[in-house]
């Protein structure tokens, strides 16, 4: 039996976070999810960055380094109620802006006040997004059946002390699991519930059973498994990927390199 039921180093469980606006208390944010090994994306508005409450455009590199740089529209308009033509500006133009500050390709995004539908996800689509959140939450920890319509477990004012105990506690039951939490960082000062985020994050750090990965590691990671080549009997599996992908044959882990073939 083969089950791609593992992440990188045989861990099963996988947790990232997701933060819209970089609005300044990103820099708290950061630097908590710092402190714990926590990693996560952050979907920026290129075309609002002047504005005071924002990150400024020099130091958004340093400050995200080590997290996930993402689109969020280049100026926070609603997608499904715009133009083709206007959406296509949006996606591209903050692309564009976020690409030259970060020295890399942006290619997730959040939808802008949560609003898509059937056009405008073809159009992410053509646009190069290869995932996007939506603000919808399933409160469990399944493995999304579509990124470009990518629904977080849960929003951090959403019981996410409990889940993130549940999800600790949660059996393997040969299928990965993972945690998507999302927000605005400005709500843990308009709320006054910076500590509930940093008791999670502390609760979550440092498990050998976690991994801990930006949103486009985990989409990344989860095509590259896709990606692998079987043989007809699926004794003989070929990595064409350029990630290391570890899944598992009959509940033992097995490890395969890029562009490496082995026999199971």
């Amino acid at each position: 039996m083969i089950n791609f039921d593992r992440f990188p180093n045989n861990t099963r469980k996988a947790l990232t976070m997701s933060y819209d606006d970089g609005k300044t208390p990103d820099r708290r944010l950061v630097s908590i999810f710092n402190k714990y090994g926590i990693r996560g994306t952050f979907h920026v508005n290129y075309g609002l960055l002047p504005r005071p409450e924002r990150i400024e455009a020099e130091e958004l590199a340093e400050l995200y380094k080590g997290h996930e740089v993402s689109a969020h529209g280049l100026t926070h308009q609603s997608l499904s109620i715009s133009p083709s033509e206007n959406i296509v500006r949006e996606v591209m133009r903050d692309r564009e802006g976020l690409e030259s500050l970060v020295g890399y390709p942006v290619r997730g995004m959040s939808y802008p006040n949560g609003l898509y539908d059937d056009r405008v996800v073809a159009i992410l689509k053509s646009c190069g997004i290869e995932y996007c959140r939506a603000v919808e939450t399933t409160h469990d920890f399944k493995i999304p059946k579509d990124f470009l319509r990518w629904e977080g477990t849960c929003h951090h004012n959403q019981d996410l002390l409990a889940l993130g105990k549940a999800f600790l506690e949660q059996p393997y039951k040969n299928r990965p699991h993972l945690m998507y939490v999302w927000g605005h960082s400005y709500e843990f000062d308009r709320d006054n519930n910076w500590e509930p985020i940093e008791e999670f994050c502390k609760m979550m750090s440092g498990k050998p059973d976690i991994w801990y990965c930006t949103n486009i590691e985990f989409v990344d990671y989860m095509n590259a498994l896709k990606a692998l080549r079987f043989s007809a009997d699926c004794s003989i599996v070929y990595n064409p990927t350029a990630l290391k992908l570890t899944f598992s044959v009959d509940e033992e882990p097995v490890e395969i390199k890029p562009g490496e073939t082995i026999k199971l």
